[in-house]
């Protein structure tokens, strides 16, 4: 897939192939993280329920983690949102259409 260009994103956009292969693992990563936090709230809510003190006290550890896995997702979303916007902004430059729109999908203004 290494030099591959992706054109489906239906404005006839090219993506390089390591674009896209970097975004498939973020995407994976955040979806690892988000399986792993399902496990984590469901012992918690487990912990909680039983009211056992020693579980209880487990929990405050089991959020932290879930606090430091939500951080984590934030963060990989912000990169997946950068890397996108500077691969739009990129594939923008070359393109000299001069259509309607400018960079991003934004409209130009036009002097009145």
């Amino acid at each position: 897939m290494e030099g591959d260009t992706f054109s489906g994103l239906g404005n006839g956009t090219q993506m390089d192939g390591k674009v896209l292969q970097s975004f498939q693992k973020s995407f994976v990563q955040v979806q690892n993280i988000l399986d792993q936090n399902r496990l984590l709230i469901n012992e918690i809510n487990q912990n909680h329920e039983s009211k056992i003190p020693d579980n209880l006290s487990r929990n405050v550890g089991l959020i932290r983690e879930l606090n430091n896995n939500i951080r984590r997702v934030v963060d990989l979303y912000a990169d997946l949102s950068t890397s996108f916007t500077k691969s739009m902004d990129a594939s923008s430059e070359g393109d000299s259409s001069g259509g309607a729109y400018g960079k991003a999908g934004h409209k130009r203004h036009r002097p009145g």
